[in-house]
């Protein structure tokens, strides 16, 4: 809670005094934060805002923390960069004398509220959080006002490799389409669905039902795969035996077998003399 006159309170690692002053500062000597999630900017929407903020200059204060070469961003990535396009070279922002922790949960915490951010983006953003925060997926959950499944999914598309996260977000696919690719665990087999999906320009409903496809005819291969290792583990302890009973026969049988990266040999040698002799030894 605020305490008396003159006093400060600490929540996070973050010190707010009663005296939350905006105070210009030179837009050259404000860094970026280093834990902001977004990695893309719409070149379009930050010409607009730098626009707006020429005409009606900027209506919410960056926040900022004191670095050691001038100052960080807390929050307000996007409002900087327009005030640097706007030709702004001061601007205005609020000081906060907060810890690195504090600063990269509130940047990405302002981030995860906006209803833009990439999924990917999100993800990795919620991962990030709950590294500075120490805490459970349950405890992030309530604190960003999430459910825990919605949490747990959203973290879930981390799985997909960078390469298969770039093809996504570059072929405009929804989140259920990444989450239906999830659904294949062969990585290489998830590759060719989604190239597949992309190619055919399947929508959310059509890419459901390939994948469902997809996981029932692997399904089908291994089971097939298995009977065939079954049904040549029996055919080589057949010619084991068969080689065993001639030996108990008299028959001086021989079985050799060889494995190679494409084969299993197997051979079986029998005296000529004794296989001619009906399986007597010779006198």
């Amino acid at each position: 809670m605020l305490g008396s006159k003159g006093q400060a309170w600490e929540a996070e690692g973050v010190r707010f005094s009663e005296k939350n002053r905006v105070v210009e500062i030179a837009a050259e000597k404000i860094r970026p934060n280093p834990a902001q999630p977004r990695r893309e900017f719409d070149e379009q929407e930050l010409r607009n805002l730098a626009q707006s903020i020429r005409i009606n200059g900027l209506l919410q204060p960056l926040l900022v923390r004191r670095a050691a070469d001038g100052y960080e961003l807390v929050a307000g990535e996007r409002r900087l960069r327009a005030c640097r396009m706007a030709g702004m070279r001061a601007v205005p922002c609020i000081v906060r004398e907060c810890s690195a922790e504090a600063s990269a949960a509130m940047a990405l915490t302002e981030n995860l509220q906006r209803q833009d951010l990439g999924m990917f983006e999100e993800a990795e953003g919620l991962r990030k959080l709950i590294e500075q925060w120490h805490v459970t997926q349950e405890e992030a959950a309530y604190r960003l006002g999430k459910s825990q499944s919605a949490l747990a999914n959203k973290l879930r598309l981390l799985r997909l490799s960078p390469e298969e996260r770039g093809k996504i977000a570059a072929a405009g696919l929804t989140e259920r389409h990444a989450r239906a690719v999830l659904r294949v665990d062969d990585e290489a087999l998830r590759r060719r669905a989604l190239d597949a999906i992309i190619e055919r320009q399947y929508n959310v409903r059509q890419t459901d039902e390939y994948i469902l496809r997809l996981i029932a005819g692997e399904a089908e291969n291994a089971r097939k795969r298995t009977f065939i290792i079954k049904d040549v583990r029996i055919f080589l302890n057949t010619i084991s035996h068969a080689v065993k009973t001639m030996r108990l026969s008299g028959i001086e049988a021989q079985s050799l077998k060889s494995e190679t990266d494409d084969y299993i040999e197997c051979i079986v040698r029998i005296p000529k003399a004794q296989a001619t002799a009906g399986g007597q030894r010779p006198a």
